[in-house]
Protein backbone atom coordinates (compact mmCIF):
# COMPACT_ATOMS: atom_id res chain seq x y z
CA UNK A 1 0.00 0.00 0.00
CA UNK A 2 1.42 3.41 -1.07
CA UNK A 3 1.90 5.79 1.52
CA UNK A 4 3.40 9.19 1.00
CA UNK A 5 4.99 11.39 3.90
CA UNK A 6 6.79 14.46 4.80
CA UNK A 7 8.31 15.22 7.95
CA UNK A 8 7.37 11.78 9.26
CA UNK A 9 4.01 12.66 8.87
CA UNK A 10 1.15 10.29 7.03
CA UNK A 11 -0.11 12.72 3.75
CA UNK A 12 -1.87 10.25 1.94
CA UNK A 13 -2.14 6.05 2.26
CA UNK A 14 -4.47 4.49 -0.25
CA UNK A 15 -4.42 0.63 -1.89
CA UNK A 16 -6.18 2.43 -4.59
CA UNK A 17 -4.02 4.36 -6.26
CA UNK A 18 -2.71 4.90 -10.15
CA UNK A 19 1.23 4.91 -11.59
CA UNK A 20 1.69 7.82 -14.18
CA UNK A 21 5.33 8.66 -15.43
CA UNK A 22 6.65 6.98 -12.67
CA UNK A 23 4.79 8.94 -10.12
CA UNK A 24 2.29 7.34 -7.74
CA UNK A 25 -1.47 9.20 -7.92
CA UNK A 26 -3.47 9.06 -4.51
CA UNK A 27 -7.12 9.54 -4.70
CA UNK A 28 -8.41 12.86 -2.95
CA UNK A 29 -10.40 10.47 -0.12
CA UNK A 30 -7.12 9.32 0.82
CA UNK A 31 -5.52 12.39 2.21
CA UNK A 32 -5.18 14.00 5.27
CA UNK A 33 -6.77 17.16 4.68
CA UNK A 34 -5.59 18.84 7.52
CA UNK A 35 -1.77 18.98 5.71
CA UNK A 36 -3.19 20.54 2.39
CA UNK A 37 -3.07 24.34 1.55
CA UNK A 38 -4.55 25.67 -1.96
CA UNK A 39 -1.57 26.72 -3.95
CA UNK A 40 -2.16 29.38 -6.93
CA UNK A 41 0.57 27.65 -8.82
CA UNK A 42 -0.33 26.05 -12.40
CA UNK A 43 1.53 24.02 -14.54
CA UNK A 44 0.61 23.04 -18.16
CA UNK A 45 1.73 18.81 -19.45
CA UNK A 46 0.88 18.56 -22.74
CA UNK A 47 -1.17 15.33 -22.49
CA UNK A 48 -2.47 15.76 -19.29
CA UNK A 49 -3.54 19.15 -19.53
CA UNK A 50 -3.45 21.95 -16.30
CA UNK A 51 -1.99 21.61 -13.09
CA UNK A 52 -2.89 22.71 -9.58
CA UNK A 53 -0.87 22.57 -6.37
CA UNK A 54 -1.37 22.44 -3.01
CA UNK A 55 1.37 23.37 -0.39
CA UNK A 56 1.83 21.07 2.43
CA UNK A 57 1.99 22.06 5.93
CA UNK A 58 3.39 19.87 9.00
CA UNK A 59 4.35 21.60 12.14
CA UNK A 60 4.69 25.03 11.61
CA UNK A 61 6.29 23.99 8.09
CA UNK A 62 5.34 24.63 4.84
CA UNK A 63 6.72 22.43 1.75
CA UNK A 64 5.22 25.13 -0.95
CA UNK A 65 4.25 23.59 -3.91
CA UNK A 66 4.34 19.87 -3.05
CA UNK A 67 1.47 18.05 -4.26
CA UNK A 68 -0.13 18.44 -7.53
CA UNK A 69 -3.71 17.55 -9.53
CA UNK A 70 -5.39 17.88 -12.47
CA UNK A 71 -9.06 18.95 -11.60
CA UNK A 72 -10.19 18.16 -15.50
CA UNK A 73 -7.48 16.48 -17.10
CA UNK A 74 -7.18 15.64 -20.64
CA UNK A 75 -9.20 12.35 -22.02
CA UNK A 76 -5.91 10.40 -22.07
CA UNK A 77 -5.16 11.23 -18.55
CA UNK A 78 -8.88 10.77 -17.26
CA UNK A 79 -7.83 7.81 -14.04
CA UNK A 80 -6.06 10.58 -12.18
CA UNK A 81 -8.84 13.21 -12.53
CA UNK A 82 -8.82 14.79 -8.84
CA UNK A 83 -5.70 12.07 -7.71
CA UNK A 84 -2.63 14.12 -6.04
CA UNK A 85 1.25 13.28 -6.84
CA UNK A 86 3.88 14.10 -4.41
CA UNK A 87 7.23 15.65 -5.06
CA UNK A 88 9.87 18.04 -2.95
CA UNK A 89 10.73 16.30 -0.39
CA UNK A 90 7.99 14.00 -0.04
CA UNK A 91 8.53 10.49 0.09
CA UNK A 92 6.21 7.72 -1.39
CA UNK A 93 6.60 4.08 -0.38
CA UNK A 94 5.51 1.39 -1.78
Amino acid sequence: MPVAKWNGTVLAKSDTYETVEGNVYFPPDSLSREHFKPSPTHSTCPWKGEASYYSVEVDGQTNADAAWYYPEPKPAASNIKGYVAFWKGVTVER
